[in-house]
Order: structure tokens, then C-alpha cells, then sequence
């Protein structure tokens, strides 16, 4: 008697950076469904990416904070939608000039991206709510957009770490948004993580006319 085949687990999807953009002058309609990454300088947003894309050096990580500083899109294959990894906040010590550059490039993509579907925010597990991701947050909260918080470097956490980081966090932002933990090192909280953005995109019911898109 033959034993009954166990279902097979989806195959993780395939990422590839497609476009950058630095300049307001270069922003363009999109008209395919984006999610956004944001999150401080030096928070781990590269290697999530590669940790989710399950490459090395897809996205470029640096020991120094402020690295990105454009508005990179990966192209998730076969659904066909983008991530976005915005410039890191939160870093002094860039040239004002420069900052307020940045600050404008996010603040037009979230505040007039009919595409974006959803912001995922990037946070270290190992310290308190900060001053910059709460600003980020009630941002993201203001444009009505689903927010899915992300805590990185977990492996470096106590579960009492984990619990209490948990708890600050759906108290500042309600009991829904139930944050993932998340590290690069062990793959924890990949595959879960995986889920919730497709619970994003799964929310957009068909792809943006171009009337309708960014």
C-alpha cells in the first residue's frame, strides 16, 4: 500500500531589480501593484531582500548607514508585482541638501502611488519604538495603506525580548498589526513573511488601469 503524497509547499518566487529611481524627475506610472520597504539606515532592509530572493547580493548591503539612496524595484516573478526598498531614514549625516531629496522622493511615492498596496516596516527587534518609524508609521496610517511591521536581527533576541518587542508594538499600532520577526542569518520568519505579502497583493483585485495608476 503506497502512502499518500504529502501536498507540496509553493515554490518561493523569483526577484530581480528592475528599475531605480533617484530624482522626482524620474518618477513614472506604474501599473502593477508595489510594496513598499521602508525602514532607519542600517535596520537590515538589504538582507531581507536577499534573505526573501534567497541570493547573496541581490540587494547591496553595507556596514555604513545611509547606502540607499534611490528607490529600488524588484520584480517578483511569476506574480508580477514590485517590492520597493526605500532610502534608509533616520541618518544625520548626509548633507541636508541631500536628506530633503530623499524625504521628497518618499513622500511622493507614498502619498500619491495609487499602486501601493501596502508598506512594510522595517524594525530592529532589539530596541524600543523609535522616534522615525512612529513617523513612518503614522504616515503610512494617514494614506489608509495596510501596514505590516517587520523585526529584524531576531536571532539576536530573548523570547522575553521577542514578547515584549511584540507587545510595544501592536500597542502602538492595534492588535492587527502582529508583527513579524524576522532574521537573515537563520531564515526566521522567511516563509512567514512570504505569506503576509502575498496576503497583501492578494487584497489587490486586478492589476491598475493606466488611468488609475501612479
Amino acid at each position: 500500500m503506497t502512502s499518500p503524497e504529502l501536498p507540496q509547499a509553493p515554490q518561493p518566487s523569483s526577484v530581480s531589480l528592475e528599475k531605480t529611481i533617484y530624482t522626482l524627475d524620474q518618477m513614472e506610472r506604474i501599473t502593477v501593484p508595489q510594496i513598499a520597504l521602508a525602514g532607519r539606515s542600517n535596520v537590515g532592509k538589504s538582507s531581507l531582500l536577499n534573505c526573501l530572493a534567497n541570493r547573496k547580493n541581490l540587494a547591496k548591503t553595507s556596514s555604513v548607514p545611509g547606502k540607499t539612496r534611490s528607490l529600488n524595484y524588484y520584480l517578483v516573478h511569476p506574480e508580477h508585482y514590485y517590492l520597493v526598498d526605500l532610502p534608509g531614514y533616520g541618518y544625520a549625516k548626509r548633507p541636508k541638501s541631500e536628506r530633503n531629496a530623499w524625504g521628497n522622493l518618499m513622500r511622493r511615492f507614498l502619498t500619491s502611488n495609487k499602486g501601493l498596496v501596502g508598506l512594510i516596516l522595517v524594525l530592529d527587534s532589539r530596541l524600543p519604538p523609535q522616534a522615525p518609524d512612529k513617523e513612518m508609521a503614522g504616515m503610512a496610517l494617514e494614506q489608509g495603506l495596510p501596514l505590516l511591521p517587520v523585526l529584524t536581527k531576531a536571532d539576536k533576541c530573548s523570547q522575553r525580548d521577542i514578547a515584549a518587542a511584540k507587545r510595544a508594538w501592536m500597542e502602538l499600532l492595534g492588535p492587527e498589526a502582529a508583527p513579524v520577526f524576522f532574521s537573515a542569518k537563520t531564515r526566521l520568519g522567511r516563509e512567514t513573511l512570504w505569506e503576509q505579502i502575498r496576503l497583501l497583493i492578494s487584497s489587490q483585485d486586478h492589476p491598475l488601469p493606466d488611468s488609475e495608476a501612479q
